[in-house]
């Protein structure tokens, strides 16, 4: 039994990882400052003996002896983090910052969830790990950007200099159960206004792609990646099957049997054209692993969540 620390542990990816640690017989620590992670997600994991929740922020250093650490806390999405783009910046930086050191006083393993943002909009597709990217430091979405490349650098500096195992993985738009309704990614965006009968939002013209991953095959690659002995990465973790967003709507509008119609509003800035992970390094490692969740199928099973959900408030309301 390893104990592992979970940062961002009640956000969407954080709450699944949780539970899987669980189930495979670890001891979880998750720690969250509730900024973007919600309780809720977690509620049901407290009254497992091996659960422990700590409100934390991981900008403030924090001493507790743990095996792992996966490093998920941050913002993810940019209504989220451009809302407080200083608090994005540090909680990267900074945050991986306090975490490394944890990592080298308990020699602890620790994996940062890096992001395919690093690649910015890329002039290479689909991107490799050795692509540097094509970023704006100063953009709007810089403090995003820029901060997990950042952390990047700081834990290959940590892993030179002092010797700290590190694992970096760059994750692509992923998506399924425990998103929250108000995180502005497209998938659950589509799907709340597809069940609600309202106009469909696209930004830009909708031609430009995504290549979406389900969380289930998100968590068993990253978890692998842990495992990993003698590599740190970078690597790419997401499905190469790769989707225009009109391409998306259409399919949310079908499964769902909606009525809502497409309306196109101006493209944000830096937005990415195109976004498609190579994968071949993460299946030369983990030979046994491939994204299996078609998106129709990943879909199916986030629209029941969101329906669900949906249900069960509009029966509180009818019971008050």
């Amino acid at each position: 039994m390893k104990t592992i620390l979970v940062t961002g542990g009640a956000g969407f990816i954080g709450t699944h990882l949780c539970e899987f640690l669980l189930n495979e017989g670890n001891r979880v620590i998750c720690m969250d400052n509730l900024y973007s992670g919600s309780f809720s997600n977690i509620e049901y994991l407290l009254s497992h003996p091996d659960f422990r929740f700590i409100k934390h922020d991981i900008t403030e250093p924090y001493d507790i002896e743990v095996d792992e650490i996966y490093n998920l806390a941050c913002p993810a999405s940019p209504p989220f983090y451009q809302q407080d783009p200083v608090k994005t910046f540090t909680t990267s930086v900074i945050g991986t910052y306090n975490m490394l050191k944890l990592a080298k006083r308990y020699r602890a393993v620790l994996l940062l969830t890096s992001t395919s943002e690093v690649y910015g909009d890329p002039l290479m597709h689909p991107q490799k790990e050795l692509y540097w990217g094509n970023v704006n430091p100063v953009g709007i979405r810089s403090c995003y950007d820029e901060g997990k490349r950042g952390a990047e650098c700081l834990c290959m500096d940590y892993h030179r200099q002092y010797g700290v195992n590190v694992k970096i993985i760059r994750i692509f738009n992923t998506y399924g159960p425990y998103m929250r309704e108000d995180d502005g990614r497209v998938i659950s965006n589509f799907i709340l206004q597809a069940l609600r009968g309202e106009d469909i939002t696209i930004y830009g013209d909708g031609s430009q792609t995504r290549s979406f991953q389900y969380i289930d095959d998100l968590i068993s690659a990253m978890t692998g990646v842990m495992k990993l002995t003698d590599f740190t990465g970078p690597v790419n973790i997401g499905n190469p099957v790769e989707f225009t967003i009109k391409e998306l709507a259409e399919i949310i509008i079908r499964i769902t049997n909606s009525k809502s119609k497409l309306i196109y509003q101006p493209l944000p800035g830096d937005d990415p054209k195109k976004r498609k992970p190579d994968i071949s390094l993460i299946m030369e490692k983990l030979p046994e692993w491939y994204p299996s969740t078609c998106l129709e199928k990943g879909l199916k099973k986030t629209i029941e969540y969101f329906s669900s959900k949906k249900t069960k408030l509009e029966t509180e309301i009818l019971q008050f």
